[in-house]
């Protein structure tokens, strides 16, 4: 069947132009993975992508590594498919696209940026002249990779704008709890409006850190202290003190870490390069692809079925 699939495709290319991954399956009632099988082993199409694969931990892989994005989110939302025969207007869309791309992603980063600024309004400015704080963006927003399809969010079920925005404020250890906790209700409560507000619609995931506790994550031995060095080390300062910023880093530095998260993106490389040869070959079937989670993470489980 994947070369009927091949010949619908090639046709609605050759009637439409080149086209992203999503507008493909919007025009085709095809299965997706069937689509994204044809469109790779088709020697009359292209597909070219625009994504830069990062690694990303998933406590349902083993050894925990992967790239991000999945192969079915580059798929839709990264690539354009078009005639291998007609390579120029391939390159006109994806740089359409790519623009697309970079303009969502500019659009978040400053939102996360305009957020932070509002939330440090209101904290007391006493605070903040005696005490450090740095509020760090990470995610897909980092690596210029943001995209707008509406997914739903993971707490309340209602679609929110693509990517999500991932900040951590770090605080230094002399901080009052009172004014930590200060700090915590005033960033959820910004957090809720930006979620409900209809205009917005920005899913924000935050944590509040003291250096001890990243301290002790820097341990490294566990998957959740994993995953928050992981975030850490790809982070940006986007506000506050660039000296605790760089205690952060100098602890990530300082402990190894940053060579065992560069040998975790290797291993992740290696899982993409079998998860795509395993699916393009054929040996395993629906299930088997679902339950060793290939072709998406269990993260997008709600989005993509």
């Amino acid at each position: 069947m994947c070369r009927a699939e091949q010949d619908i495709i090639v046709n609605l290319i050759r009637r439409k132009g080149p086209r992203t991954g999503f507008e493909i399956i919007n025009d085709i009632d095809i299965d997706r993975l069937h689509i994204w099988k044809a469109c790779k082993t088709s020697g009359e199409l292209q597909v070219r992508t625009l994504a830069e694969r990062y690694m990303r931990l998933d406590r349902h892989v083993e050894g925990f590594a992967r790239l991000s994005p999945s192969i079915l989110r580059e798929f839709l939302t990264y690539s354009v498919i078009g005639l291998a025969s007609d390579p120029d207007p391939l390159e006109k869309r994806c740089t359409e696209v790519n623009s697309r791309i970079h303009e969502i992603s500019r659009f978040k980063f400053d939102l996360a940026r305009q957020m932070v600024f509002e939330i440090m309004e209101e904290f007391e400015d006493a605070v903040c002249d005696k005490y450090q704080i740095c509020f760090i963006l990470a995610g897909d927003i980092v690596y210029d990779m943001a995209h707008d399809v509406p997914r739903p969010e993971h707490s309340t079920g209602k679609l929110v704008r693509g990517s999500d925005i991932d900040l951590i404020a770090v605080v230094d250890d002399t901080l009052p709890d009172t004014a930590l906790n200060s700090l915590d209700d005033i960033v959820y409560r910004k957090k809720y409006r930006m979620l409900i507000n209809p205009a917005i619609r920005e899913e924000v995931d935050y944590k509040i850190k003291k250096l001890a506790l990243i301290r002790n994550q820097a341990r490294f031995d566990n998957f959740k202290h994993m995953v928050a060095i992981k975030i850490l080390r790809e982070g940006l300062l986007i506000y506050g003190s660039e000296a605790l910023f760089q205690t952060v880093k100098a602890i990530l530095k300082d402990n190894g870490l940053i060579e065992k998260l560069d040998e975790l993106e290797r291993q992740a490389k290696i899982f993409r390069k079998n998860a795509e040869e395993l699916i393009l070959d054929g040996t395993l079937d629906r299930e088997k692809i679902k339950e060793m989670h290939l072709f998406y993470s269990a993260e997008e489980f709600e989005e993509f079925e």
